[in-house]
């Protein structure tokens, strides 16, 4: 059983993931369109797509596509991916997966109404440190968890500049001053990936921004945001608590990793940082670097990531670490690129099989929403300096 796909956002990140899709044997034809036509039509003709749509409307409306996977910026996805399950396709996006809970709520009740499948992106649910966490949770080797934490680490001089110039034009200023807790599923995810809970209340601290260079400034941005690093600490049910922190102005070699991950529990604890990664109980200590590190599978010099900026270009071709488990993956992937330490393959494959096999995928609507609506309450938090919040939930999937 096969089905088709349409790449909705031909920038510098979907071809990757255009490059996957079309390869796994789940799927047919991809197709790609992009609000610059000229993107949509390098890509098709670059990955010999099946071809391409003049706008996503028209996308839509074909018979000809069963499926969108939706890689524009930040903000758009929540509107998106309504217009897409209204429109009958099963929907994939990445992070994150909308800016407000009542865009949550909304994807939430078409997948209810529409039975369509609907999964986010979030390349923390196989990071490596989360996989291991994950497995080691499930054997109770931490004993009772009760605290963890989840970092997204990433400087905006180490590639964002170019990035959001990239993707947002002349007014790309407006736009680089997004809020780091509107981006909080790839901290957040990591952890709740690994310890199956949810946040019920947060408080939140932001940094105002003083690099003074038009970014992060109120009066040019689009999202009245002047914070370029946020933490929030997170109750979450059952007993317990985690931090997570969103930097933009760290030094820190995000290029190395950007994500990082901590759990501590009553029997032993866990603990990464940019090089390094032990395992500690009450006896001593165990270096897991290796069992969680990525192989490359692609030099950061290939052809095909010119258009990245080379700071950018790690996440793009990471491989998998020894804790990830190919077997499940098609052999098709076997020599293929990977990225954001190793998720990629295992993303595509999710979505590819909860579509065809008519499941739940890994990060479904529910998932994504424990995964997104933290930030978005403590980001709330922060601009109210820091007041304690609730943060609504929407339950489990159905089963």
């Amino acid at each position: 059983m096969t089905f088709s796909i349409g790449i909705v956002g031909a920038g510098q990140f979907s071809g990757q993931f255009a490059t996957l899709f079309q390869a796994h044997p789940g799927v047919s034809d991809v197709y790609v369109t992009d609000l610059l036509p000229e993107r949509a039509g390098q890509l098709a003709s670059a990955q010999g797509l099946a071809g391409t749509f003049p706008s996503y409307q028209a996308m839509l409306e074909s018979e000809d596509v069963d499926a969108v996977a939706i890689f524009t910026q930040r903000w758009t996805h929540g509107p998106l991916v309504l217009q897409g399950l209204n429109a009958g396709k099963h929907v994939y996006s990445a992070v994150p997966m909308a800016i407000s809970t009542d865009e949550i709520a909304a994807i939430i009740d078409a997948v209810k109404a529409t039975g369509l499948t609907y999964m986010m992106g979030e390349t923390s649910e196989y990071n490596p440190a989360t996989v291991h966490a994950r497995n080691q949770i499930a054997e109770g080797a931490f004993g009772r968890l009760f605290y963890a934490e989840g970092d997204y680490v990433h400087d905006m001089d180490l590639g964002f500049y170019d990035a959001y110039q990239y993707s947002g034009g002349e007014n790309w200023k407006a736009t680089a001053s997004y809020p780091p807790l509107l981006y909080p599923t790839h901290a957040v995810g990591g952890v709740l990936g690994a310890w199956k809970t949810h946040a019920v209340s947060v408080s939140a601290i932001g940094v105002v921004d003083d690099r003074g260079d038009g970014v992060f400034d109120k009066d040019v941005s689009q999202f009245d945001n002047d914070v370029s690093n946020a933490t929030a600490l997170f109750e979450v049910a059952g007993g317990g608590s985690f931090r997570t922190n969103e930097f933009r102005r760290v030094g820190y070699p995000s290029h190395i990793r950007e994500s990082r991950f901590r759990f501590f529990g009553t029997e032993a604890s866990m603990e990464q940082l940019a090089t390094v990664a032990l395992w500690q109980d009450k006896q001593g200590v165990q270096d897991i670097s290796e069992l969680l590190e990525p192989k490359p599978t692609m030099s950061p010099d290939d052809p095909s990531l010119q258009h990245i900026a080379p700071e950018l270009r790690a996440a793009f071709t990471s491989g998998s670490a020894p804790v990830h488990d190919r077997a499940r993956l098609p052999r098709e992937f076997d020599h293929l690129h990977n990225g954001h330490e190793g998720s990629h393959h295992f993303l595509v494959d999710d979505f590819v099989t909860a579509v065809n096999n008519r499941t739940l995928p890994s990060v479904n609507a529910w998932v994504a929403a424990r995964y997104t609506l933290p930030g978005i309450i403590a980001h709330e938090s922060a601009r109210q300096g820091g007041a304690r919040l609730e943060i609504p939930d929407f339950g489990d999937a159905p089963q």
